[in-house]
C-alpha cells in the first residue's frame, strides 16, 4: 500500500479516536512504532520534545513530525491534513446536534465517562514517554541515569516551588536544552 495512504488512514484514525487533545495522540503513535517502521519510541519522544516546544497544537505537531519522518514534506501534510479533518467533520455534525441534547442523561453519562478513560490513555503515554526518555538508551537498552534523575528531580522542584512555579513553559525548555548542550547528556 501507498506510504501515503497509510498515513492518511492511520492519522485520520488518530483523529477520530484520540478523544482528549494532543497528549492523547500519544498512545497511538507508541502503537504505530509496533505496526510500522516510520518512526521509533525514541522517536516519539523526540517528538514530544519539538511538539512541547513549538508553537501550535501538540497533536497537529508530532502528526507533522511523524509525517515528515515517515515520508517527508508531503508526509507531512498528509498526517497533518488527515489527523485534523475527522475533527472538522465531528465538529460540524455535533455543533448541529449537541445543541438538542446536551441536557440528555446519556450524553451527560458518556462524557463522564469517557474522561477517565482519556485521562488513563494520557497516564499510560506519560509513563511510556518517561521510561523512554529516562530509561532507554539510543540502542534501545535499559539505563539508570543516575545524573539525569536529579536533574529531573531539581527540575519539578524548582518548578513546583516559590516564584519560580510562575515562569512561562518557555524558561524551562529553554534551560532544559541549554543544560543538554552545556552537560552532553
Amino acid at each position: 500500500m501507498n506510504v501515503y495512504i497509510q498515513l492518511f488512514i492511520e492519522f485520520f484514525q488518530i483523529g477520530l479516536f484520540a478523544v482528549g487533545g494532543g497528549p492523547a495522540t500519544i498512545p497511538f503513535l507508541m502503537d504505530l512504532t509496533n505496526r510500522h517502521d516510520w518512526f521509533t519510541k525514541a522517536d516519539v519522544a523526540n517528538m514530544l520534545a519539538v511538539s512541547e516546544s513549538t508553537p501550535g497544537p501538540i497533536g497537529i505537531n508530532m502528526a507533522t513530525y511523524a509525517g515528515y519522518n515517515a515520508a517527508g514534506f508531503i508526509g507531512g501534510i498528509t498526517a497533518t491534513l488527515s489527523l485534523v479533518l475527522p475533527s472538522i467533520i465531528v465538529i460540524v455534525i455535533i455543533a448541529r446536534i449537541l445543541k438538542k441534547f446536551s441536557r440528555n442523561k446519556n450524553v451527560q453519562a458518556a462524557f463522564f465517562l469517557i474522561r477517565p478513560a482519556v485521562t488513563g490513555l494520557i497516564a499510560m503515554a506519560v509513563y511510556e514517554i518517561f521510561n523512554t526518555a529516562m530509561f532507554t538508551d539510543a540502542d534501545g537498552k535499559f539505563q539508570f541515569p543516575v545524573t539525569l534523575m536529579l536533574i529531573c528531580a531539581g527540575f519539578y522542584i524548582l518548578m513546583t516551588r516559590g516564584r519560580l512555579k510562575k515562569l512561562h513553559p518557555f524558561f524551562w525548555i529553554l534551560c532544559g536544552a541549554l543544560m543538554g548542550i552545556v552537560l552532553k547528556l
